[in-house]
């Protein structure tokens, strides 16, 4: 949590803090943002409040942002019947769907000295201070230039390196390893590349990766079940490079024999992302590719998920702007040269709605039915976008069904 040390929220006020008020909402969704006074606090309000809707929106302070419940881990030499048990939260659960957690593997550990940590790996709750400290007294949006973007281990250099930790963990990909292997083959390859797995320890995130199977919208946590024949797997990968940069992306694999439905909702996901990545140049409002993610979605039978959306990302893995990617969202900003951000739709085959399971962590569609996503890092150039995590050879998404079958 963000400390009285850090002065007044308003952005640009020079007072001492001596007796520090404290926002009642901030309170209210886990984090302490303090004023220098009662008449700071009214008139900076209307600028404060919109924080309060990136924090819901981003889900920092969410519910599912918590540490995961007791009884969920066994070591890797344990019993089979062991592993494949469920955990405790989960035996008087009322799952949505037919997928089921097994118990996860201990937390792996950074073996290279070379690796710069965040300043969220050792902190107990995994809190990032820096990303406190700026949706306190930030709300612009950040512009990069070329010393951040290029150089040794800058924001290219990360996201590049967080494509091939991604392709590493699809080749590992396929009927009968278990999300705790792909977690495995993700947090070696982080460490062979000399940067961190941003997902370990954030918020208390146990593992190095998301991996969301069928009906998982977003942040699965990877575990010792086995992938079936016919599942849908997420990858997600985010890279911290020793430069203190993050490169975020997520890909979903067929798995086997999928059926249309499964085939449908993985194509739609892609062309959504591809959609709305052809809308980013200068001038195009934030708003407006939720738009055009709503009518791809549609045109296909699928909803869009409303709860989580893209960010910015740099020097922090999570910050301005909001990108949501539902229609008559209300997002503030207009695109310019210089941002860097992820676009990141969550689609799912039924409704839109979600709700969290047990381990404070793993969102799910209340439905039970199959979701899927694509995400790209991306920074604005003068007349469109890079793609800065873009496969090789691919500057603009092309959907080939065979790149992503296991």
């Amino acid at each position: 949590m963000a400390s009285t040390n850090g002065g007044c929220a308003t952005p640009g006020c020079t007072n001492p803090v001596t007796k520090p008020l404290a926002c009642p909402k901030c309170m209210q969704l886990g984090f302490r943002n303090v004023f220098c006074g009662q008449p700071c606090f009214k008139a900076n309000y209307a600028q404060h409040k919109q924080i309060h809707t990136m924090m819901q929106q981003m889900g920092a302070a969410a519910g599912h942002r918590k540490t995961p419940p007791d009884g969920i881990v066994c070591s890797l030499d344990s019993p089979q019947e062991l592993k494949l048990s469920l955990p405790a939260w989960a035996k008087s659960y009322s799952f949505t769907g037919d997928l089921r957690p097994a118990l996860l593997s201990p937390r792996r550990a950074i073996t290279n000295p070379k690796v710069r940590n965040t300043d969220y790996a050792a902190h107990p709750g995994g809190v990032s201070e820096s990303e406190q400290k700026d949706r306190a007294s930030n709300n612009n949006i950040r512009v990069y230039g070329p010393d951040e973007l290029d150089g040794e281990c800058n924001l290219r250099y990360a996201c590049a390196m967080g494509r091939e930790v991604l392709d590493e963990g699809g080749k590992a990909l396929r009927v009968g390893v278990t999300t705790d292997e792909i977690d495995r083959v993700i947090h070696e390859a982080c460490m062979e590349r000399d940067c961190y797995p941003s997902p370990l320890n954030y918020y208390n995130f146990p593992k190095s990766v998301c991996t969301s199977v069928n009906e998982v919208i977003c942040h699965g946590i990877p575990d010792y079940r086995e992938v079936q024949d016919g599942d849908i797997v997420n990858i997600d990968v985010t890279t911290y490079s020793r430069g203190g940069y993050h490169g975020d992306l997520n890909e979903t694999f067929l798995v086997g024999n999928v059926d249309a439905d499964g085939r449908r909702v993985v194509q739609t996901a892609f062309e959504c992302l591809q959609s709305a990545l052809a809308m980013v140049k200068p001038g195009t409002l934030y708003r407006d590719l939720g738009s055009t993610i709503h009518r791809v979605a549609a045109a296909n039978k699928c909803s869009v998920v409303r709860t989580y959306c893209g960010h910015g990302i740099g020097s922090l893995f999570h910050t301005a702007p909001n990108v949501p990617h539902y229609h008559k969202n209300k997002a503030k900003g207009i695109i310019r040269e210089g941002h860097v951000f992820t676009v990141e739709p969550m689609i799912n085959l039924g409704s839109y709605d979600d709700i969290t399971w047990g381990d404070n962590w793993t969102a799910v569609t209340r439905d039970g039915k199959r979701s899927a996503q694509f995400e790209h890092t991306v920074l604005v150039t003068k007349d469109g976008c890079e793609i800065l995590t873009a496969r090789d050879n691919e500057p603009v998404m092309l959907w080939n069904a065979d790149l992503n079958q296991r």
